[in-house]
């Protein structure tokens, strides 16, 4: 997993910790903020497992219901062993299912990749450019939310969705004053942001409203 993808993430997590006067926060409160936000991921992590192991045990049930049930089956002599059967699943049903548990079983692995980043001493940089994006934004807010609510045209700004407005302070924080990524990259994660945190329209708002900022800061 690379660095900055971690680093935009524990940011992205950082900024859902912040109450509005985020210019109060030192350098100290960060690094607070900081270890409240692996606690935090950690304990989704667990939730994620979880959510993956009751899936996991609800197909196991229904394969095992299905197999006692089945007619080759029935008439077995009691504490007989059932006799596999073939299943009745499209493999698109079964496609679809091992989807969904490769999707929470990613999400899970990310999060302790993150936590893990975060903690060791030899991977610093995370939790670095995590800060920096964060005092990034800290020393240019108003210039930033005014770009969010410039291209947002039609939207409230205050009516926007919490986690799209942290995606994309993050995301212009990268564009527009860090300077250190390719415009790219920095875009296709803020998309993949709004994809695993918020709405199912985000992903498609934030990637038109960055394109116009791109657009008309010339940036490539």
């Amino acid at each position: 997993m690379q660095a900055r993808r971690a680093a935009r993430e524990l940011a992205f997590i950082l900024f859902t910790q912040f109450d509005k006067t985020i210019n109060n926060y030192s350098k100290e409160n960060l690094d607070e903020v900081i270890v409240k936000s692996v606690r935090i991921l950690l304990s989704n992590v667990v939730d994620d497992l979880k959510t993956s192991m009751g899936a996991l045990m609800d197909m196991k049930n229904k394969i095992d219901d299905y197999e006692a049930e089945h007619e080759t089956n029935l008439n077995r002599p009691m504490g007989a062993a059932n006799i596999p059967v073939p299943l009745k699943i499209t493999s698109a049903d079964m496609t679809q299912r091992i989807d969904e548990m490769i999707d929470v079983a990613e999400k899970a692995l990310l999060g302790l990749e993150i936590a893990e980043f975060s903690i060791l001493d030899s991977e610093e940089k995370v939790k670095d450019y995590a800060i920096k994006i964060v005092q990034n934004y800290k020393e240019n807010s108003k210039e930033i939310d005014s770009e969010i609510e410039k291209y947002a045209k039609g939207w409230d700004f205050d009516r926007l969705v919490q986690m799209d407005k942290d995606i994309l302070r993050i995301a212009l924080s990268e564009l527009l004053y860090i300077k250190e990524n390719p415009v790219k990259v920095v875009i296709d994660e803020a998309v993949e942001l709004a994809k695993k945190y918020s709405t199912e329209d985000s992903s498609s708002f934030i990637n038109g409203i960055l394109a116009k900022v791109i657009v008309d800061n010339g940036l490539k």
